[in-house]
């Protein structure tokens, strides 16, 4: 008892024991350098969970809507000392949350300083401002006619610091900034020239990937946003590429690896590996592969998406937490394809399956033929 009274009077030392019983404790609780008056009332037995907190106006205003944390925290607290903590803790947390909830403003300059840069911008271009002038959003078109935003994230002390930006590029952007009051590094106006500038860098990836998005049958992603790198291209029945295009270098030879039963994916491999002298980076991306690979991609005018992509053997679906069937039974006869994670349950189950580290050994649910699934980490 002595050691924590002795803890008590050193976490809190403007909290003391109103009588010998120690049964009424009163004084102060500190938090961000001011003192907030209270009392707490303890039973006779000491504990916590039926005791009584009775705090001044002010600290009673600061916890308002947390009056149900301090039951609970009274409930399962220990003791005294342990209690005085974490409302000192949860006082913290309130003081922080009323900071930024009140605020204050900032001065006039502010926002004249603002809707001056916009004027200059013009105010076509942008999209988006919220009530108190902390975010904006900004549009521009490329020279392909693709449209793009920044959202930028103003600061109180703007702009003599930086805005936080926001973009969908498939590489960072961090727009360089001069942390003085009218300098012209430090205004919107920079960083919108500084973002064009990105967006022309960066105009052959998305040339690259509109293409493909156009002429071929994307599996993954649905919808790719402007930052995505990879696609997962169809090539046929249950087969297909998976493409990683690097943004510096969008005509160069892109990450690729085959998904799809063995039989058909290897002889693509093969033939990736022979005529990978003929990659040409004058030439697109799409057109180099078709040379490649010797092949011409499933067309979107002619074929629908449902002619080359089938539903799950196990689950009957195609989608499954985002990732789509891309383990395939390598029968001919058969060529069922599954989800990773519904073909590893399902071989798991067996008694007939057998493991070698992330390697399964099993049958296919549907023609019973030896069937061969390697876990891999990868995220689709």
């Amino acid at each position: 008892m002595a050691v924590t009274e002795a803890s008590l009077l050193r976490q809190c030392p403007l909290l003391l024991p109103q009588n010998r019983s120690k049964t009424v404790y009163e004084g102060f609780i500190s938090a961000q350098g001011r003192d907030f008056h209270l009392k707490v009332v303890l039973p006779e037995d000491l504990q916590l969970k039926n005791a009584r907190l009775l705090c001044s106006w002010q600290l009673r205003t600061i916890l308002n809507g947390y009056h149900q944390i301090v039951q609970q925290r009274m409930q399962h607290s220990p003791d005294l000392m342990s209690f005085m903590m974490e409302l000192k803790m949860l006082l913290e947390v309130a003081l922080k949350n009323r900071q930024e909830l009140y605020a204050p403003p900032p001065p006039p300059q502010f926002y004249s300083s603002l809707i001056e840069e916009i004027g200059t911008l013009g105010w076509d271009r942008l999209v988006y401002v919220d009530t108190c002038f902390s975010t904006i959003k900004l549009k521009a078109e490329d020279a392909s006619g693709r449209e793009h935003l920044i959202t930028l994230k103003l600061k109180a002390k703007y702009p003599a610091e930086s805005p936080d930006c926001f973009v969908d590029f498939p590489v960072p952007f961090s727009a360089s900034w001069t942390p003085q009051v009218n300098s012209p590094q430090s205004s919107l106006i920079s960083i919108y020239s500084q973002f064009l500038a990105a967006i022309e860098s960066l105009k052959a990836f998305w040339d690259v990937m509109d293409e493909i998005d156009e002429k071929t049958w994307v599996l993954e992603p649905e919808k790719p946003p402007r930052s995505a790198t990879a696609r997962r291209i169809a090539l046929g029945n249950n087969v297909s590429i998976n493409i990683e295009v690097d943004p510096r270098h969008p005509t160069m030879l892109p990450e690729c690896f085959f998904l799809g039963a063995d039989h058909v994916v290897k002889p693509l491999g093969i033939k990736l590996s022979r005529n990978i002298h003929l990659w040409d980076p004058e030439n697109s991306v799409l057109q180099n592969l078709k040379d490649v690979l010797e092949i011409d991609f499933p067309a979107r005018a002619i074929l629908e998406k449902s002619d080359f992509t089938m539903d799950c053997g196990i689950c009957y679906a195609y989608q499954l937490d985002g990732a789509i069937p891309d383990q395939v039974c390598d029968n001919s006869q058969c060529g069922q394809p599954f989800h990773q994670i519904c073909l590893y349950e399902w071989l798991r189950g067996l008694l007939t399956s057998r493991q070698s580290f992330n390697i399964i050994f099993g049958e296919c649910p549907y023609c019973s033929k030896p069937i061969t699934l390697k876990m891999s980490g990868r995220k689709h």
